[in-house]
């Protein structure tokens, strides 16, 4: 826009210091001293730097409160933002889920003569391959109680819903619920005793064979401290939406929810799933920020607008993925960071609207031969300076009010 401008400037200022001489007979030297007036307020330093200088401080302070923005355009349309969805495990929750709960199913079956050890010991031979957060809960409890771990070949993660393996030339597999609907034959009393565990807010992990569900795992995961005070302040920021997307089972999720104020939850759901419930959002009211940690949170994050990653717990796929890291993992730098937007968008609008101004007022004086070129010299460097020290005002910003 403003390449464009400056031939018509360019054209002005000749047309300034040309045509009144040869048309009205008016002293050269009065027009010349005018069209160099004129060339001088006209140019655009001030408009120029009006966004990248508010750009710049705000990246600074946000890096200053441990927030890692990967560009300009991400923190304006975080500004912009009216929805945020949420992982659970690591993101609302704490990410250190601790094992409650140990079972044998009430299957039927005495395969194995399986006891509560067994089963622990089962899935923690399994789960020692994954990075979720609930299958090292699960190692670390079988460790603490001293329970050796059997080698496990061609393990598979199933995404969303668990992994599989072979150990002593029989597939076992570790995972939620519907992964055991799908795959494995078990009674009713073991979706009830599922269903049960659930009930008090934990993820039931199931294990088994092809043949049949051994055991079950209560698995609890705390929520944050900081997590009910955040959704509360990006509702007093306007937030109309704020989501919990989880692959966990809708009774934790829904106890989760509840337990923080989230206004809606989507619970079951793999990682396209999540995916489409973003896209949901963004039809709704166009501009959607994704928070999560994990690998089946990065297609989310990609397709949001903003993706925020929890920089110490997240995965490399999530901080690759990520928009923006909170570096500290402190879930409240999440509304702040939507206020540092807004306040970098209405620091660009009062940067550009001084300029334009203040450039407007000196150029109609310009025209009219009152302005001088120490006045024009003001008005080039001056607005320059207002808003270069506007823009720097953010380097002070801190989460308030938007």
């Amino acid at each position: 826009m403003v390449l464009g401008a400056a031939p018509a400037v360019l054209a002005l200022a000749a047309a300034v210091a040309v045509l009144p001489p040869l048309l009205l007979r008016a002293p050269f030297s009065t027009w010349f001293y005018r069209a160099l007036v004129l060339l001088v307020i006209s140019c655009p330093c001030a408009l120029v730097i009006s966004t990248p200088v508010a750009i710049v401080s705000a990246i600074s302070n946000a890096a200053r409160h441990g927030v890692l923005v990967k560009g300009g355009a991400h923190l304006e349309a975080i500004g912009r933002a009216c929805a945020v969805a949420f992982d659970k495990t690591g993101t609302l929750t704490e990410g250190r889920p601790a094992v409650t709960d140990v079972q044998v199913a009430n299957s039927g079956v005495d395969e194995l003569n399986h006891t509560p050890e067994r089963v622990l010991a089962l899935a923690a031979s399994l789960d020692a391959h994954s990075e979720h957060p609930v299958a090292q809960a699960i190692v670390t409890e079988a460790r603490r109680r001293g329970l050796s771990l059997q080698p496990a070949d061609d393990y598979q993660q199933l995404v969303g819903h668990g992994g599989m393996a072979t150990l002593d030339g029989r597939t076992y597999y570790v995972g939620n619920h519907a992964l055991f609907t799908q795959r494995v034959p078990h009674a009713k009393d073991v979706c009830q005793q599922a269903e049960a565990l659930e009930a008090q807010g934990k993820t039931a992990v199931l294990v088994g064979s092809e043949r049949a569900v051994l055991g079950l795992i209560g698995v609890a995961d705390r929520v944050r401290e900081a997590s009910v005070g955040v959704v509360q302040e990006l509702r007093r920021l306007g937030i109309e939406h704020t989501i919990l997307l989880t692959g966990d089972n809708a009774r934790t999720a829904q106890a989760i929810g509840q337990a923080v104020g989230i206004t809606k939850v989507r619970a079951g759901l793999l990682p396209q799933d999540k995916v489409q419930a973003v896209e949901g959002l963004l039809a709704e009211c166009g501009q959607v920020v994704m928070v999560g940690d994990g690998v089946n949170d990065a297609p989310a994050m990609a397709r949001a607008t903003v993706g925020i990653a929890m920089g110490a717990a997240g995965t490399d796929a999530a901080l690759e993925t990520a928009d923006i890291v909170l570096m500290s993992d402190e879930l409240e730098r999440v509304p702040y960071v939507i206020h540092l937007g807004r306040s970098m968008l209405r620091n660009i609008r009062q940067n550009i609207a001084l300029s334009i101004l203040i450039k407007g007022v000196f150029l109609l004086l310009a025209l009219f031969g009152v302005a001088t070129l120490w006045m024009a010299v003001f008005a080039d460097v001056g607005t320059s300076l207002i808003v270069t020290f506007n823009g720097m005002r953010l380097l002070g910003a801190s989460q308030g009010r938007s």
